[in-house]
C-alpha cells in the first residue's frame, strides 16, 4: 500500500472518531438541558391551579346536574 493512502485512511478514521465523540457529547448536553427545562416547567405548572367554573346556584338550568366534556 501507498503510505499517503494509508495516512489518508488513518486521518479520516481519526477525524470520524472525534466527530462521533463530539456529537455524543452534544447529544448528552442537549438531553441534560431538556431534562432541566422539563423540571422547571413541571415546577411552574405545579403551582398553577385551574380555575373552577362558576356553577349555577338558582333556576332550572344547571342546578341539578353538573357534567364536563
Amino acid at each position: 500500500m501507498d503510505t499517503a493512502l494509508t495516512s489518508a485512511i488513518v486521518n479520516t478514521a481519526t477525524s470520524m472518531a472525534s466527530q462521533q465523540t463530539a456529537q455524543a457529547v452534544q447529544v448528552s448536553v442537549l438531553k441534560k438541558a431538556m431534562n432541566a427545562n422539563e423540571a422547571a416547567v413541571a415546577t411552574l405548572l405545579g403551582g398553577v391551579q385551574p380555575a373552577a367554573p362558576q356553577l349555577a346556584t338558582s333556576g332550572n338550568l344547571g342546578t341539578q346536574l353538573n357534567t364536563y366534556a
